[in-house]
């Protein structure tokens, strides 16, 4: 599977894809990136006058690249190449160290810890362009195709 056809079947569309492209991906780990945009409708009123990407937002792009793509990856011998998977986020835990502004792009890296029975979960964390930590975290969820 190459990656326009995994970013072809992801389930989102903009104002909410947070998937600018793969770097790499395996098995067991993906990259990915994303840049957030100057005028996204979350950044009205998070904070007043202070703009900063919410967390629920940047646990949204870690799911989106580490674990929805990867998911996508490893499901590729089962995938309709047409056909979305179903994707329910089953659990997270993250914790955020710096914040995210505005225009800023962001790298993601996952590395699966366990995939069994359609359930994926994955160690992930984002870095911004400086390659600080931004926020790192677990996620599970479960692809039906």
């Amino acid at each position: 599977m190459t990656t326009e056809e995994l970013l072809h079947l992801l389930p989102y569309e903009d104002p909410f894809l947070f998937v600018d492209g793969i770097d790499n991906i395996s098995e067991s780990r993906v990259t990915g990136h994303y840049t957030f945009k100057q005028d996204a409708f979350f950044y009205e009123g998070h904070f007043k006058d202070n703009p900063i990407t919410p967390g629920v937002i940047l646990t949204e792009c870690m799911a989106q690249i580490g674990l929805v793509c990867l998911g996508i990856y490893l499901l590729a011998d089962e995938l309709n190449k047409t056909k979305q998977p179903q994707i329910a986020l089953t659990a997270s835990q993250m914790d955020f160290y710096l914040p995210v502004l505005p225009g800023e792009k962001v790298t993601v890296v996952s590395e699966k810890e366990v995939f069994r029975f359609n359930k994926l979960k994955c160690n992930v964390k984002m870095l911004n362009k400086k390659e600080e930590l931004v926020a790192k975290g677990l996620i599970s969820g479960m692809l039906k195709v």
